[in-house]
């Protein structure tokens, strides 16, 4: 990132957070586009009004609603300017239970999570199927704009969980804590332990642990862009809590401080913080993302590698039953089980490869990235004391 580049980012950092939300716009508008910035207040306003095509501010993490079609649809950055503003302490209410097809004997339960650090809704599948006792426990995280019924429909997980007999929790982010309803990934007081957004979900793992036949060596976690950012962060913040982590279309744990960092990661991609990403991570990221920039996945895989130096990559090529082309690079152990897994996929967008098109921001023709990472995370367990 130039110097021109970074101090045109603090500086829109500035006017969002004095209010001037059109000159920001303009701001980072300019910049992104490699143009001169605009040197007067009411050019700024003047272009404001225009879509940034391929770009969103963090508070939305790039995610745009998407069906089967793959097809952009943009807002402007004002607008999305106007959520990052907006976001304030969250005030958790009652989820409304929605319409979901569930098999006779499982429960798709709406509880709340209340602590030291405030309160988070989220929904909890129990399946019919409860022979594994105790049961795995898989967390989870939506992308902007989503909520857990919508990711729920999208990547399939409740069918798959069914299918093995373990649970599953669904946070929800309220709009009282984001205006666009994404994990607040990229804010310092929301990437530590015991604090923030991270604390508020571990303290629902707890919950469930508590509550239900969960076993507390096999909790994992996954997410969807900002979800995924999320997912990363939780893991680095509570390493004795997961035993493995999924990042879908995310980005790499430090990637981010503030508004303009965030932006400039998911344009040109991060490297991330020095942290070590200390439990195995699978990670699938669209090679056409044009939201979240596909070198964001290989840090998180990067990340995912520092502290192991006895890996073997291999890698192998395929196509998806939907025809995408893809890569999938596994670093195994010596016993051959994959610590680490990169699946790249060529022409896929911003949007969870093989999900279900009834939800938001699937692509249906990818390889079925719920089912691998449910493959991946059985494989792992956190040894027990």
């Amino acid at each position: 990132m130039t110097n021109t580049f970074a101090r045109g980012m603090s500086r829109a950092t500035e006017l969002t957070q004095s209010g001037r939300l059109d000159e920001a716009t303009a701001l980072i508008r300019a910049l992104v586009q490699g143009q001169p910035a605009p040197s007067d207040p009411s050019a700024g306003a003047r272009q404001a009004h225009g879509a940034l095509p391929h770009l969103d501010a963090p508070a939305a993490a790039g995610l745009r609603p998407r069906r089967a079609s793959m097809r952009w649809v943009g807002k402007g950055l004002g607008e999305t300017l106007r959520g990052i503003a907006a976001g304030g302490m969250p005030r958790p209410g009652t989820l409304a239970p929605a319409p979901i097809d569930i098999p006779h004997g499982a429960q798709f339960l709406s509880l709340t999570h209340r602590g030291a650090q405030g309160g988070r809704d989220y929904r909890l599948y129990v399946p019919a199927n409860r022979a594994l006792a105790p049961m795995p426990l898989i967390v989870m995280l939506h992308g902007c704009t989503q909520t857990p019924e919508d990711f729920a429909a999208g990547t399939g997980m409740n069918a798959l969980a069914e299918e093995v007999g373990c649970l599953v929790a669904w946070p929800a982010q309220p709009r009282g804590a984001n205006a666009q309803r994404c994990w607040n990934w990229f804010r310092p007081e929301d990437q530590a332990r015991d604090r923030g957004e991270p604390a508020l979900i571990a303290g629902i793992v707890r919950d469930v642990l508590r509550d239900h036949p969960a076993d507390p060596a096999r909790v994992y976690v996954a997410g969807l862009s900002a979800g995924g950012a999320a997912a990363a962060v939780l893991c680095a913040a509570y390493p004795e809590v997961f035993a493995a982590v999924g990042v879908h279309s995310g980005l790499p744990v430090g990637g981010a401080q503030d508004v303009p960092s965030a932006l400039a990661a998911m344009r040109s991609g991060t490297r991330g913080g020095g942290q070590a990403l200390a439990v195995p991570a699978i990670v699938f990221h669209g090679l056409a993302d044009a939201t979240v920039h596909p070198g964001n996945g290989r840090a998180v895989v990067a990340q995912a590698l520092r502290p192991r130096s006895d890996l073997s990559p291999i890698a192998v090529t395929g196509t998806s039953r939907g025809g995408r082309s893809y890569r999938q690079t596994r670093h195994e152990d010596a016993s051959g089980r994959s610590i680490a897994e990169h699946w790249e996929i060529e022409g896929a967008g911003h949007a969870w490869a093989g999900g279900d098109a009834g939800g938001s921001h699937t692509d249906p023709h990818g390889p079925d990235a719920s089912r691998e990472m449910m493959r991946f995370f059985l494989q792992h367990a956190r040894t027990r004391h």
